[in-house]
């Protein structure tokens, strides 16, 4: 919306700073932050008074754990309905409107839609269950039919982008032209993949919104430069039109993400509930799509995979080992907790750790 104020830059200099994407991600950045400070202590308040407070686990679901837990008892949930607000205002403020932002903004809305019914449901029945598997799957199959319908029919250009496929330390197109057929399935998988393990993530307080900040920033550095001309050229990496917007819409996540870390960090305040989690992540895998950087997804979210990982290897195991477990309990978080780590240490770890993984990721635009 903003950047039509870079047409009257003849009437006064400075207002071409809204053609630019740097200047335009640290206003969405700078919006989402300051919008989350300003509502965060209303919403929440609503949220409390709406005893909107996640049900208890008993020790059929956390065992040993489910004493530790107790204190948290009451803690209002569908946090990330903030997160979801501040986001959307500052990337309608800021970006440039193209079929990028667009998809973005439609999947968080759908996603966040998911999740809030989810958690509506665990608040209204008392239990942990919430929205059953099936339907979480539904919609965000749904969703995915829409995204790659805008993807690939709106506008031919980006049909042609978005049908390569590209994988971390090589130059060419691991698939030059994707079919339809495939890529409906791959980008559900890994918008759903990324969504569910940030879901698994959401454990602790401050550890998936913490890692999700590290994400975040590095996918607008390769939304940025996918969408530069000159930097792509120079990294040797696709030059997509236009996905350089999508680097206001990480600036604004990052921007958000802060705001709520701040009332979510040890002890927190308020949880992210579904409503958060499974956006945050169906909106960055859909990112690591469109910037092309799909599998550079596994390095950078490393803490997700390591998380997501641990479920379906405690999982395996449990099934064709005759009930033997790999990890005391899972998501791996669980499993450092009853090894005794405090929380605050296990989650600045995790944070430690996404940084790392996030600086790895960072590597693959020069070692190709």
């Amino acid at each position: 919306m903003l950047t039509f104020l870079a047409n009257y830059e003849k009437s006064w200099g400075p207002l071409r700073l809204f053609r630019y994407e740097t200047f335009r991600g640290l206003g969405g950045a700078a919006t989402a932050l300051l919008l989350g400070f300003l509502l965060a202590p209303w919403l929440f308040e609503k949220l409390r008074g709406l005893k909107a407070a996640h049900p208890s686990r008993g020790k059929d679901d956390l065992g040993k754990l489910a004493e530790s837990k107790l204190s948290k008892a009451g803690t209002p949930t569908m946090g990330g309905l903030l997160i979801y607000l501040v986001v959307t205002v500052s990337v309608l403020l800021w970006a440039k409107p193209n079929t990028y932002v667009g998809v973005c903004l439609m999947l968080f809305t759908g996603l966040t839609a998911i999740g809030f019914a989810d958690d509506y449901l665990k608040i209204t029945k008392k239990n942990s269950k919430g929205l059953a598997s099936r339907w979480k799957l539904a919609g965000q199959g749904a969703l995915t039919i829409v995204a790659v319908g805008l993807l690939f029919f709106w506008h031919p250009d980006i049909h042609h982008a978005m049908s390569a496929l590209r994988v971390p330390f090589r130059i060419p197109a691991l698939i030059p032209d994707m079919p339809i057929w495939f890529v409906a399935p791959f980008f559900f998988l890994v918008m759903a993949g990324s969504s569910n393990a940030i879901n698994l993530t959401d454990g602790m307080d401050g550890l998936a919104i913490g890692c999700t900040i590290t994400v975040a920033l590095v996918y607008a550095i390769f939304a940025y430069s996918a969408g530069n001309a000159r930097i792509a050229e120079y990294l040797n990496i696709s030059y997509v039109p236009g996905v350089g917007e999508l680097a206001i819409v990480c600036s604004a996540l990052v921007g958000g993400g802060l705001a709520f870390l701040w009332h979510n960090a040890l002890p927190a305040s308020v949880f992210m509930g579904d409503t958060g989690s499974l956006a945050l992540g169906g909106i960055i895998g859909a990112i690591a799509f469109m910037t092309q950087q799909p599998f550079t997804l596994i390095i950078v979210g490393g803490i997700f995979v390591m998380e997501a990982g641990s479920v379906l290897l405690q999982v395996a195991s449990f099934k064709l080992r005759g009930g033997k477990r790999i990890f005391l309990m899972s998501p791996l978080h669980h499993h450092f907790e009853l090894l005794g780590w405090p929380e605050s240490k296990l989650v600045i770890r995790f944070w430690i750790l996404s940084v790392l993984f996030a600086l790895a990721g960072l590597g693959t635009l020069k070692l190709r």
